[in-house]
């Protein structure tokens, strides 16, 4: 049975059609796999590295190795080697050797910086160590006790005959 009246008479050459089933009416949404939700929006992948936290109550001991930021606010003791950017937070230590692309310091560093293409040492910045860095920003009041290569392409100086390192300059406190 139909809910509408069918305002074309039925031809005799066409094949009838099957009736349609009648359904009652649900009391609740239909929610059947029939029914289409309405489109998400996907967020756009970004290729921006993403930032790892070390935060300011824990110690941590170990290696970190990885593509992505990372940002320490505790204690670490080991190596880290990391293709994005190295921050060390004021109040956090880290001991081990640093391999970073831009390393930030305003707390405590206690090992080398291996390598960096850019180090900035802030106020609050103690670096025990050696540094080879693309360019150093040191700010007043920052502390470091080592040896500092800085502003020198690697493949130059090694170039270079008769050289066997880069010109050194030492920093005391």
């Amino acid at each position: 049975m139909s809910i509408w009246k069918d305002q074309n008479p039925a031809r005799k050459d066409s094949i009838p059609l099957p009736p349609e089933p009648v359904r009652d009416a649900p009391a609740v949404a239909d929610f059947s796999p029939t029914t289409t939700a309405p489109p998400r929006a996907v967020p756009a992948a970004t290729n921006e590295p993403k930032e790892s936290l070390i935060a300011a109550d824990l110690t941590i001991e170990g290696k970190i190795e990885g593509t992505g930021h990372v940002r320490i606010a505790g204690k670490f003791k080991g190596d880290v080697n990391v293709q994005g950017d190295l921050t060390i937070e004021s109040g956090a230590k880290l001991n081990g050797g640093v391999r970073a692309k831009k390393v930030t310091i305003a707390g405590e560093l206690e090992g080398n910086i291996e390598a960096a293409s850019r180090v900035e040492l802030l106020s609050s910045g103690v670096i025990i160590g050696d540094l080879k860095a693309g360019s150093l920003t040191v700010a007043a009041g920052s502390r470091m006790r080592g040896q500092a290569d800085f502003g020198w392409d690697d493949s130059k100086a090694a170039s270079k005959s008769g050289s066997k390192d880069a010109e050194k300059t030492d920093v005391a406190s």
